[in-house]
């Protein structure tokens, strides 16, 4: 039994409802995941409705990208000093204007602007993350983390799926983005119902040098990640921008070690307690690209002409091949989150990785038949909802509660910059494989592209595997403000509550 001298668990602030609040804060980042993915089976439309090339077209995944390398820092560090509630807040109206400039524009330049203002979507991640750490109590954290997390996948499917069914081949591409208002409208309601005010242990000020600097090195890191395919990744424009970001990320790391309050320290940084999490959070990125975009190429692929392929349309596609992965994943993720209850973070982190590996080794190898497809995009979206449960209790367990937002933000960034490297490298192997005598992508490419999805979900099970390690031999100290969770931990060993998820 428990001693009943051991500290209680924390509790939830008055009238808070965790499963309402979780609900309230799933939707949010719902919208986030919606605005990412409802764009990327519609550029084809935007070029055609804009007359603009498919360089041009492509700018508007980089701007929604390049503004939220920018702002997730600095909101992250907003909410952890005045309070996540008055900043999600903004950030869904913000979200909302730029969804609804989305939806009247007949410009590229004011669609890339709108674009630009739903970038502020990519902080309602971490500052979810940190009002759970706040509100609930240890028991339920867990849980609905990963529940949250899980809408991160989950949502990006329902944006692939939204937008097939109102573009279908030949729809107008502002149509899906009525979606993504509606669900950021009813987030901004839910949320200034639901989400409580309380005072919070930040102190200091926001680093706006720093958030600057640290801005420029992202832009200069992520433009020619996103863009080298167009540019030629041996271009000056390329190389020249990933040696500037070099210099400035190098600059940035010296600046943050001279101020009193950082934007992000650089200790935290190198701390192989968020080593770990961001490695993960960059590979699992890729690795949902890769898949995502391999599977919606291959499968609409007509056969007769290709040799592979089931030539289906866009609807199909994305409810056949990706539905089923996210609906799994949300059945899944309450109970991804009670294993990381039970069993820790890293070995929950590392069976979703082999389902990762498991899922594209299928697409590499079996992917004739549909059924075998189906199985890879399933496996290999069920990887990404085990990761993203994972990864949150990982970076809240690394951090002080006064943090959880900014390292949080920085885990976005990781998984951020890993989808922009997914979708280029799945993107320049499929364009650079076409065939001379149907302009299509020969069959290699598909393979090479799950290759890379089998890889980047393998480094997972690697640095997973060296944490424990690293752990098992002697590990870290708990962070002051777990001593008191530690003791309980202990003092209950091996009573295990199939309910809470709590031993």
């Amino acid at each position: 039994m428990p001693d009943p001298t051991a500290p209680a668990a924390p509790r939830p602030g008055p009238g808070t409802r965790p499963a309402v609040l979780v609900l309230a804060l799933s939707l949010g980042v719902t919208t986030l995941s919606l605005l990412q993915s409802l764009v990327v089976p519609s550029l084809g439309r935007i070029e055609d409705q804009l007359d603009v090339s498919a360089g041009a077209a492509g700018w508007v995944l980089s701007a929604n990208l390049l503004a939220a390398a920018v702002l997730t820092p600095v909101l992250g560090r907003l909410g952890d000093l005045k309070g996540e509630r008055p900043v999600i807040l903004a950030i869904l109206a913000v979200v909302s204007l730029g969804t609804l400039l989305a939806i009247v524009t007949t410009s590229l330049p004011v669609l890339l602007a709108a674009r630009v203002l739903q970038g502020a979507s990519y902080g309602l991640f971490p500052l979810s993350i940190s009002v759970l750490r706040r509100e609930l109590p240890e028991g339920r954290l867990s849980v609905g983390m990963a529940v949250v997390s899980s809408t991160l996948a989950v949502g990006g499917v329902a944006g692939l799926v939204a937008t097939a069914l109102l573009t279908g081949d030949d729809g107008d591409y502002r149509h899906p983005f009525w979606i993504g208002l509606g669900v950021a409208l009813l987030a901004l309601a839910l949320a200034a119902w639901l989400l409580p005010a309380r005072p919070v242990p930040g102190v200091g000020r926001v680093d706006w040098w720093g958030a600057i600097v640290l801005g420029a090195g992202l832009v200069l890191l992520l433009l020619p990640v996103s863009q080298g395919h167009s540019w030629g990744w041996a271009s000056p424009a390329t190389l020249g921008c990933l040696a500037g970001a070099g210099v400035v990320l190098a600059g940035w790391v010296v600046l943050q070690r001279r101020t009193t309050h950082p934007l992000v320290r650089p200790a935290m940084l190198a701390d192989r307690r968020t080593v770990v999490p961001n490695v993960a959070g960059l590979m699992t990125g890729i690795a949902l690209f890769a898949s995502f975009l391999a599977v919606l190429q291959y499968v609409q692929s007509p056969p007769e002409v290709t040799g592979y392929g089931f030539g289906v349309g866009v609807l199909e596609a994305a409810v056949v091949y990706l539905l089923p992965g996210g609906v799994l994943g949300i059945v899944v993720a309450p109970f991804a989150g009670r294993v990381v209850s039970r069993f820790g973070a890293l070995p929950t982190l590392i069976a979703g990785a082999l389902s990762g590996v498991a899922g594209f080794a299928v697409l590499a190898g079996l992917r004739a038949e549909p059924a075998w497809v189906i199985v890879a995009g399933v496996l290999t979206q069920l990887s990404v909802t085990v990761a993203y449960a994972a990864l949150p209790a990982l970076v809240v367990d690394a951090v002080e509660e006064e943090e959880t937002g900014v390292a949080n933000a920085v885990n976005s960034i990781a998984r951020s910059t890993g989808q922009a490297l997914g979708s280029t490298l799945a993107v320049t192997l499929i364009a650079g494989s076409l065939d001379p005598a149907t302009g299509l992508p020969r069959a290699i490419a598909f393979t090479l592209v799950a290759l890379i999805g089998l890889g980047a979900s393998a480094v997972v099970v690697a640095v997973a595997l060296l944490g424990m390690r690293a752990d098992r031999r002697g590990g870290v100290a708990p962070r002051p403000d777990r001593l008191a969770d530690v003791e309980q931990a202990t003092a209950g060993a091996g009573e295990w509550s199939p309910v809470s998820g709590i031993r």
